[in-house]
C-alpha cells in the first residue's frame, strides 16, 4: 500500500488551501494524485480513527482559525476528464476545477456548462453543494456518482442522480458522509465550440463586473430566499461595506465577505450572524448560510 500512499505532512497552514486565506494548521494534511492514493489513505484514516476532513478548491467554506485535528485531505491535485464528443458523457474527477471542465467540454462542442464557467471550485465540492448560477445548476446534467464510504468498505461505488435529493444548494450528500470520487454528466454534443467558449467568456466577465474578484473571499454567502436576491436585502438594510476586524460586507455585492487583511474566521462568522439578525429583524427571513465551517467555533447566540 506504501507505493500507493500519498505524502502525509505535518502541521500545514489551511489559510493558502481557502480562497478567504483563512484558516488554522492541519494536524495532518494529504494531497492525493490518484483514485489509489486517495482510497488507501482513506482506508488508513479509518482503520486508525484519525477524523477526516474534505477540502477542494477551498471556496464556499470558512476554516476555524484552530487546529484542525486529524487529518485534511486536500482533492485538488485529482485531476482528470474523460468524455465522449459523439454521445456527450463525461467523468470528471472530484479534483477536477470547474472552470477547466467548462473549458475543455466546450472545445469539445459539449453543451451544457456554460454558466459555470465561473464557479471557483472542484467537481466534487460543486456536486455536493449542488453549485449553481444564471438559473442552472449542476444537477441539471448528472448522471451519477462515484463515492466512497470512509467508515464501512474501501470499495467505491456509484449513486445515481435521482438517488441524490438534489435542491437548491443542496445534496444529499451533504448529510450522508460519503467522499466524492468522480462524477458523470451527460451533456449535449454537436455545438460549435467558438459558440459554446464565447458563452462560457460573457458569464465569465458579467459575474467578474458584478462581483468582488480583487479580494479573497469563499463566494456567495447566503442562499437567496425563494424569490428574492439576498444581496438586494443586505443592501437595503445598509450593511454594504459594514466592516468587523479584517472582514468586511463587500461594497461591491452584498452577499460576499472579503478579506481585507488579515481577517480571521472569527471576524468572518461574527459578520455573517451580524447580517442574518439583521435580516431577521426587518424582514422576518431566516438567511440560511452557503458556507460550511471547517473546525471549532465558539458557540455565538444567533
Amino acid at each position: 500500500m506504501k507505493n500507493y500512499f500519498p505524502k502525509l505532512r505535518r502541521n500545514i497552514s489551511l489559510s493558502e488551501y481557502c480562497t478567504w486565506k483563512i484558516g488554522g494548521t492541519a494536524d495532518l494534511f494529504a494531497e492525493p494524485t490518484s483514485l489509489t492514493e486517495m482510497v488507501s489513505i482513506i482506508a488508513w484514516a479509518n482503520q486508525q480513527g484519525i477524523p477526516l476532513h474534505l477540502l477542494g478548491a477551498g471556496s464556499n467554506i470558512l476554516i476555524s482559525d484552530h487546529s484542525i485535528e486529524g487529518l485534511t485531505l486536500c482533492t485538488r491535485r485529482l485531476h482528470g476528464l474523460r468524455l465522449d464528443k459523439s454521445s456527450g458523457w463525461i467523468e470528471a474527477r472530484a479534483g477536477e476545477p470547474i472552470p477547466r471542465l467548462v473549458r475543455k467540454t466546450g472545445r469539445a462542442g459539449l453543451s451544457g456548462l456554460e454558466w459555470a464557467v465561473g464557479i471557483p471550485g472542484t467537481v466534487g465540492g460543486a456536486v455536493v453543494m449542488n453549485a449553481g448560477a444564471h438559473n442552472s445548476c449542476i444537477a441539471d446534467n448528472i448522471t451519477e456518482v462515484v463515492v466512497i464510504d470512509p467508515r464501512y468498505s474501501e470499495s467505491p461505488f456509484t449513486i445515481p442522480s435521482k438517488d441524490l435529493n438534489f435542491s437548491y444548494r443542496y445534496s444529499s450528500l451533504q448529510k450522508d458522509f460519503l467522499i466524492v470520487l468522480a462524477a458523470r454528466f451527460r451533456l449535449t454534443p454537436g455545438f460549435p465550440p467558438n459558440d459554446l467558449l464565447r458563452s462560457a467568456n460573457h458569464n465569465l466577465f458579467n459575474r467578474r463586473d458584478t462581483q468582488p474578484y480583487k479580494n479573497p473571499s469563499g463566494g456567495s454567502v447566503f442562499q437567496n430566499p425563494e424569490g428574492l436576491k439576498t444581496a438586494i436585502l443586505i443592501e437595503e438594510l445598509g450593511l454594504k461595506g459594514t466592516r468587523i476586524g479584517g472582514a468586511q460586507i463587500s461594497t461591491v455585492h452584498g452577499n460576499f465577505i472579503i478579506n481585507t487583511g488579515g481577517a480571521t474566521a472569527a471576524d468572518v462568522r461574527t459578520l455573517m450572524l451580524l447580517v442574518q439578525r439583521q435580516v431577521q429583524t426587518a424582514h422576518n427571513i431566516i438567511l440560511h448560510s452557503e458556507v460550511k465551517l471547517m473546525g471549532r467555533f465558539p458557540s455565538m447566540n444567533h
